[in-house]
């Protein structure tokens, strides 16, 4: 049984989710499961707006034949070649084989590599490109690097409709609510979103600003993404996290964040011990176990909170493996514009708090926190004073 559905009179959800797969990318924990989008127009020309994943093939070419009734498919726009949206390609070409695939030069090569020789006609295009299917011309921009370098969006004049690839995505399947003001987005699926970017496209925050220009100058009073809820109301509140995400600009930027690493406890302690003294006056902490936290949520709360504190063991006379691989994909990932307090620790050498700091320095606007303080195998209470001084420097903002 299909579950099609009417977006306006003449464009249509066609998409599916999938509550089984456990790891998107096979990298990040999904226990919400994920959505798959498409979506169709049905004007003069029926327009698809990419395919799906394997996993939802059955679901998906049912939505799309209901959608389109007795018409044949014209054109199908392909937003991303991700196989999570351009998987059934192939086999959509067999049900519909005289449709005509529009979508950038790279995604034409992209076709090559994934399927070979697909023999339907390709129409390239690029910014401010037109494609008129009847009682509208729709737009199409460049997208490169959000997150693929293939990547378009479509704008839809007549629905004011932003077709925007993965932008705006985030993880969880769709229940029977298509819209993000249907549910209750903040609390329910905002972690997610925030979780989705950071991960997915946090790397590439210049090329999302680029992108938010081109599409400014279009009115949007609508939003579909590939993943997650339709944009309908109150669009402005999401586009702003964007802009911050983007910008690298915290959310909450008096949340501190705490991360540790910890082979015994006695790192755990001091972490601690620190975060006690940090929300006495209401300040809210987060502390994470950098051991048995998905290291996907650590980057997304690190992209929400305004301030850090690693705590970190060494090891091997180098950085704890779980804080090493944090550090590692913040700096990937472009984080930028934190203030970072640093507890180091170990029982003879102790190197981690120079190589957290010297790992920090080689990214942007990481204002370090002082004193760095050491713990020679336990935190003492003769120590209370520098964990105080930390605590002054975090929450007063003083730092170097």
């Amino acid at each position: 049984m299909h579950c099609a559905r009417h977006i306006t009179d003449d464009l249509y959800y066609v998409g599916a989710s999938d509550r089984r797969l456990n790891m998107f990318e096979n990298l990040y924990p999904i226990p919400r499961g994920i959505a798959y989008n498409s979506y169709l127009i049905k004007d003069e020309k029926t327009v698809l707006f990419d395919t799906s994943d394997h996993a939802v093939a059955e679901l998906f070419f049912e939505n799309l034949s209901a959608g389109l009734e007795d018409r044949e498919l014209d054109y199908l726009v392909i937003h991303h070649m991700e196989p999570d949206h351009a998987a059934l390609l192939r086999s959509l070409l067999r049900r519909y084989p005289a449709v005509k695939l529009v979508g950038s030069a790279k995604a034409k090569a992209l076709i090559g590599q994934f399927f070979g020789e697909v023999g339907a006609e390709f129409i390239a295009v690029g910014d401010g490109d037109t494609l008129d299917i009847g009682s509208r011309s729709l737009v199409f921009a460049t997208a490169p690097m959000v997150h693929w370098p293939e990547v378009i969006m479509t704008y839809d004049p007549k629905t004011k409709t932003l077709f925007s690839a993965d932008a705006f995505g985030t993880f969880g399947a769709l229940g029977g609510n298509l819209y993000a003001d249907e549910v209750n987005f903040e609390i329910d699926w905002l972690p997610d979103a925030r979780r989705y970017y950071a991960n997915i496209v946090g790397k590439y925050g210049a090329q999302v600003q680029s992108v938010l220009k081109k599409v400014a100058v279009h009115p949007i009073d609508r939003i579909c993404s590939l993943h997650g809820p339709v944009w309908r109301k109150n669009l402005d509140w999401y586009l702003d996290k964007y802009q911050k995400w983007s910008t690298y600009q915290p959310e909450d930027p008096d949340d501190i964040l705490v991360i540790y690493g910890s082979l015994y406890g006695h790192t755990k302690n001091a972490a601690e011990a620190l975060a006690a003294r940090l929300s006495h006056d209401g300040t809210r902490v987060k502390i994470f176990d950098a051991s048995n936290t998905d290291l996907s949520e650590m980057l997304s709360e690190t992209f929400r909170c305004g301030k850090l504190v690693i705590a970190c063991p060494t090891y091997n006379m180098g950085v704890y493996p779980p804080i090493s691989h944090y550090l590692q994909t913040i700096r990937e990932h472009n984080v930028r514009n934190r203030l970072v307090g640093i507890i180091e620790s170990g029982s003879w050498s102790i190197a981690s708090g120079k190589l957290i700091r010297a790992h920090l320095e080689t990214m942007k606007n990481m204002r370090i926190a002082e004193p760095v303080i050491s713990v020679l195998s336990t935190i003492k209470p003769e120590q209370c004073g520098d964990l105080d001084a930390l605590c002054k420097a975090m929450l007063g903002g003083d730092a170097q």
